[in-house]
């Protein structure tokens, strides 16, 4: 990870993240409200990390999997879902969830993810696959959804074929996972502002806007 010269008012956020974690779109989410109400920029970059990288290809039922991973309640996992969607609304997130709802592997989105950064088409491919998996409802391990997805942000379709027949980027991919788990990135979502401070979790716009805060403070000295 290199750190690129920047102007004053831009920060570089690194953020380790799975496009299954509903937490990393809504601490995005929130990092967008605290660039805004502090008026500072950011360069995002986005890293790979799997939050189940053993799940088979057919994926699972979301609910199923939630009480097998964490010993949720059919009750708890609805309360959980429903706060979720509650405060995407208040981010402009509409989580949609129905009890066909799945959990799948993310190991080619992530491949496909890593050609986009060579693209100059990361943060918007990263967007549109956490909407068409979240909102719309859509098989992010499906080739052809992930065909479908990188066209709407300007990727060739004949480019994407190719990372994915070819595995091109799995080497890439896997070698960025384990330069983040050698480091202790365990959970995400994990944010990385200037190659100095670390917040994992999604912790609200108010904590985000402090630290962009500090962080002009300190250039500002």
């Amino acid at each position: 990870m290199t750190q690129t010269e920047l102007p004053d008012n831009v920060v570089r956020v690194d953020i380790i993240s799975d496009v299954m974690c509903p937490w990393c779109i809504v601490g995005f989410r929130q990092l967008e409200q605290a660039l805004g109400a502090t008026g500072m920029g950011a360069q995002v970059v986005w890293h790979p990390f799997e939050l189940n990288p053993d799940m088979p290809p057919e994926g699972q039922n979301l609910a199923e999997h939630i009480q097998q991973k964490y010993g949720s309640t059919p009750e708890q996992s609805a309360q959980a879902r429903q706060h979720l969607k509650d405060l995407g609304q208040s981010l402009g997130i509409n989580f949609t969830y129905s009890d066909n709802s799945r959990i799948v592997n993310s190991f080619v989105a992530h491949q496909v993810l890593e050609f986009a950064l060579s693209q100059g088409k990361q943060h918007p491919l990263k967007l549109a696959l956490f909407k068409a998996h979240f909102e719309d409802q859509r098989d992010v391990s499906d080739p052809e959804v992930l065909l479908d997805v990188a066209e709407t942000v300007g990727l060739s379709r004949a480019d994407i074929e190719n990372v994915i027949s070819s595995e091109g980027m799995a080497a890439s991919v896997r070698e960025k996972q384990a330069f983040w788990a050698e480091r202790n990135i365990t959970g995400v979502p994990s944010m990385i502002f200037d190659s100095s401070y670390l917040i994992t979790g999604a912790q609200g716009a108010q904590n985000y806007a402090q630290l962009l805060q500090r962080i002009a403070q300190e250039r500002a000295a």
